[in-house]
């Protein structure tokens, strides 16, 4: 339920959802649909005003703000379309940044967001700034501060959105790398051709979820 003035509006309504470990969903919508709503409940950056969600078995819907961050950094992994990239920052310190907040020391940190951006296939622009790399490398540094910490769940709102057709592919192709590695992807996306990558698609509109079906041919490749 959100607020704007006196005007109250519902972007979610009676959603009941279950997304299993090591699944990979797309959540596939028009804009305004309520798939970002969605995807802020599910990553943990908004709590529902009605009813409940619960992680891993954990009601994360009653949890402190200090909770929530905690759990954000320790078992969600984001991916967004605009990168979210610190321009001044080479590609490894802008990796290193979920660590620094979860207490590794610097040397730890250093290793492990190389060790990421290797990954990703990376490992030779550590020091190159985000201004120097291309936007599908750009995203690729996201996904790997996304895996730094080594979350349950890789979220990925449009990450395609701002890419070419090769760099889509290059992206989607990682995606469908940590899939097959058990990492548990939720994919949230407007492009039917990028949701046919999952194992299963759920259509949202208005606030509901249409449609909860099994990709029957390409997810999970």
């Amino acid at each position: 339920m959100y607020r704007s003035g006196s005007i109250e509006f519902e972007a979610l309504r009676g959603v009941d959802m279950e997304i299993s470990a090591g699944e990979y969903v797309a959540v596939i919508g028009p804009s305004g649909s309520g798939k970002s709503t969605l995807m802020n409940i599910l990553g943990c950056l908004d709590v529902p005003t009605e009813g409940s969600y619960r992680l891993g078995g954990e009601d994360v819907s009653t949890m402190s703000e200090a909770s929530l961050a905690q759990v954000r950094n320790r078992r969600i992994g984001f991916v967004f379309q605009q990168f979210n990239l610190l321009p001044s920052l080479p590609a490894w310190r802008n990796v290193e940044l979920p660590l620094m907040y979860a207490g590794v020391t610097k040397a730890q940190r250093r290793e492990r967001a190389a060790r990421a951006l290797e990954r990703v296939g990376l490992g030779d622009r550590l020091e190159n700034r985000p201004g120097e790399l291309s936007g599908g490398q750009q995203q690729r540094v996201a996904v790997a501060r996304a895996l730094v910490t080594e979350p349950d769940i890789i979220l990925a709102d449009e990450p395609t959105g701002n890419l070419d057709s090769g760099s889509t592919e290059a992206v989607l192709a990682l995606l469908d790398e940590l899939h097959a590695h058990g990492r548990t992807i939720v994919l949230i996306t407007h492009e039917h051709e990028v949701a046919e990558r999952a194992g299963r698609n759920l259509t949202i509109r208005d606030g509901l979820i249409t449609a909860d079906e099994p990709v029957l041919a390409g997810g999970g490749r």
